[in-house]
Formats: structure tokens, C-alpha cells, sequence
């Protein structure tokens, strides 16, 4: 299986590529949507992991191409801006799925129909054991708003409804490594 991977954030992107290839699947990145429609067609995957927002581009736009390139690729959304509205209008596009980010790679898996798990236990397990903690899921959040403001911390401040000084931190406050669940 290969797949197209359409994501502006490279490091995510490569990250991710290296994930899915220790799953044995074969991957591109395209890190906006005139490079992604260019490699679609020259590569033809079978699926497309497209990210909702490509800097000033929308992943949306790239939904009905694709699907006219090769009309069974699977399209999945990801996006860290998760919305009812978008998740709509997505589908309606023609997706077959919306994953809000950081999508994991069994989560991507299960919904490229490659992964099931055995039991809906096991599902619970395996989400328990991958969840992104919520301190990393903030620092994220803050580094996309100081992307977007261009690194202006009162700007970033403004954007995400905080303080300057609250934003200054939870800046010094870098989130340690993720723990996985120990039952005790």
C-alpha cells in the first residue's frame, strides 16, 4: 500500500512517514496542495492523509481531485482545528474519514481498514496506552499560534485568549515526555 501524505508541518509529516513505513507502508509528503495534486499524479496512491489547514490553503480543496485522479483512494482529514462543521463538509466533499491530530498511526491504520483490534477492550487498552497527554496537546496548540503569529508572544497571547505573561509560562514550562499507563 502508498500513500500521499499532505501535511504543511514537515516535521510531522516526515515523523509520521518513517511511522508508517516501520507498518510497511510506502509514503510521499507534499507540503501544500499544488505539490500534493503534482505528486498525486504521478504516484497515484492509495490513500491521502490531508491536512485540513495547508498554511493559506485548505485541505478541503483538495478532496474533489483527488478522488477524480482515482476515484477509490481513500481521503482522510486530519486536522488539529476539529469541528462539527468541518467534519461535514468534508464528507460531503468525499473523504472517508476525519481525524482530529495528532492522529496516531493505529489510529490511521483502523481507518484505512489495515488495523481492527481484537475486542472493544482492546481498543480502550490501546487508546489509554497512546492518548496524547494534555500538557502536549497545549504546547502544541501555543506552537501553532506562534507559527501563525510570526513568534510575536503578545500576539500569540491575543490569539489564544491569555495573558502575555501566563503565555511567557507555560513557554518555560516545555511539557516532559509522554508515560504510558501502569496499573498499580
Amino acid at each position: 500500500m502508498k500513500g500521499l501524505l499532505v501535511d504543511d508541518d514537515e516535521l510531522y509529516a516526515r515523523t509520521l512517514q518513517r511511522s508508517l513505513a516501520r507498518k510497511g507502508i510506502e509514503t510521499e509528503i507534499a507540503l501544500d496542495a499544488a505539490s500534493a495534486l503534482a505528486r498525486a499524479r504521478e504516484y497515484l496512491p492509495d490513500f491521502a492523509l490531508v491536512d485540513l489547514k495547508l498554511g493559506s490553503d485548505s485541505g478541503l480543496t483538495l478532496i474533489e481531485p483527488l478522488r477524480a485522479l482515482r476515484a477509490d483512494m481513500q481521503i482522510l482529514l486530519v486536522t488539529g482545528y476539529a469541528s462539527v462543521a468541518t467534519a461535514v463538509e468534508s464528507i460531503k466533499r468525499g473523504a472517508d474519514d476525519y481525524l482530529p491530530k495528532p492522529a496516531t498511526v493505529p489510529t490511521i491504520l483502523r481507518a484505512l481498514g489495515l488495523e481492527t483490534p481484537a475486542t472493544p477492550i482492546d481498543d480502550i487498552e490501546a487508546a489509554e496506552d497512546t492518548m496524547t497527554p494534555l500538557s502536549r496537546l497545549e504546547w502544541e496548540h501555543i506552537q501553532q499560534a506562534l507559527a501563525e503569529t510570526e513568534g510575536n508572544i503578545s500576539a500569540a497571547a491575543r490569539l489564544l485568549g491569555m495573558h502575555r505573561r501566563s503565555l511567557q509560562r507555560k513557554l518555560a514550562k516545555r511539557p516532559g515526555p509522554e508515560r504510558r499507563w501502569v496499573d498499580e
